[in-house]
């Protein structure tokens, strides 16, 4: 079934401990929905500025991402976002953020895009998540992802968009930023009060938890040796997730906990080399081939 993500798209300048790239493809929308690709169609919704290269829509494209809601606006900048990540490649420090364009994002889908079942809600303003919400028809399964931002400074819009998702998805300082407790067993918990069906925290290298009325779990990363660019891991790993939801066109807690493998399977490429560049080289078997060894790993 058709995925509708909404989000940033942006260009990246990214400084690792042994490497340095300018001026990267990047974005949440991006990754997630380059992830997604590998398991259903996908359609984007963004919004991007005059000095953005044609050759990066084109890529999209190539992987059958819908980009017909990709918006440029005349005369304006693409957001920029550069960062640099310490000797533990867990830790960065984020050195400039540019909104431009993305600062007065006002999604407006077009009709295709309303008939979405499946929507994913990129980080951004929760008021601009709502206003997605808003105008989609009925979506089965509506997932959002947030961030310390907007706790911060948009916490009563964050609070009523809680009530209007099925799943949220933060990561653990910001469910403990947002909970107030130290203990993610019990933040997960008191998260999902809140309103969503389930949330799930991510935590990096660590990987990722669930939670539900029903269930808790952890599951751990892929063991991963080569960690070469973080950026966009939990963009991918939802990306993944929520494409593997898409297509088999359910999330009853059997889909879910294999979409959750899937989304941590995905990220594991995705940190093996900078911007998308590692996941252009790899196809939906890699990915099997991959959650294979996992479901290994992970049997006693």
């Amino acid at each position: 079934m058709p995925l509708l993500v909404v989000g940033s798209v942006a260009l990246d300048s990214v400084e690792t401990p042994t490497d340095k790239r300018d001026n990267v493809l990047g974005g949440s929308a991006v990754y997630f929905s380059y992830a997604a690709s590998y398991f259903t169609s996908v359609r984007l919704m963004g919004v991007v500025g005059e000095d953005w290269p044609a050759e990066h829509t084109a890529l999209l494209k190539e992987r059958g991402i819908d980009t017909a809601g990709l918006q440029v606006i005349k005369g304006g900048k693409t957001f920029r976002w550069s960062g640099k990540y310490h000797d533990d490649m867990n830790t960065r420090d984020t050195l400039s953020v540019d909104l431009n364009v993305f600062e007065k994002f006002d999604p407006v889908l077009p009709d295709a895009y309303k008939r979405c079942e499946f929507l994913f809600l990129a980080n951004g303003s929760p008021t601009v998540q709502m206003k997605v919400l808003d105008q989609v028809g009925g979506p089965r399964l509506v997932v959002a992802d947030t961030m310390d931002l907007w706790i911060k400074i948009q916490h009563a819009d964050l609070m009523k968009l809680l009530k209007q998702i099925d799943g949220l998805v933060l990561n653990d300082s910001e469910a403990r930023l947002l909970t107030g407790d130290e203990n993610l067993v019990r933040a997960g918990h008191t998260v999902r009060k809140m309103g969503p069906k389930f949330v799930v925290i991510k935590k990096g290298e660590h990987g990722a938890m669930f939670f539900s009325e029903h269930e808790t779990y952890v599951l751990p990363a892929y063991p991963t040796e080569n960690v070469v660019d973080p950026t966009g891991a939990g963009d991918s790993f939802g990306g993944g997730m929520l494409g593997y939801l898409a297509s088999k066109g359910n999330f009853d807690p059997r889909t879910l906990k294999e979409a959750m493998a899937y989304g941590i399977v995905v990220a594991s490429y995705n940190v093996e080399d900078f911007s998308l560049d590692r996941m252009k080289r790899i196809e939906r078997a890699d990915l099997d081939t991959r959650l294979a060894e996992y479901r290994k790993m992970l049997s006693f």
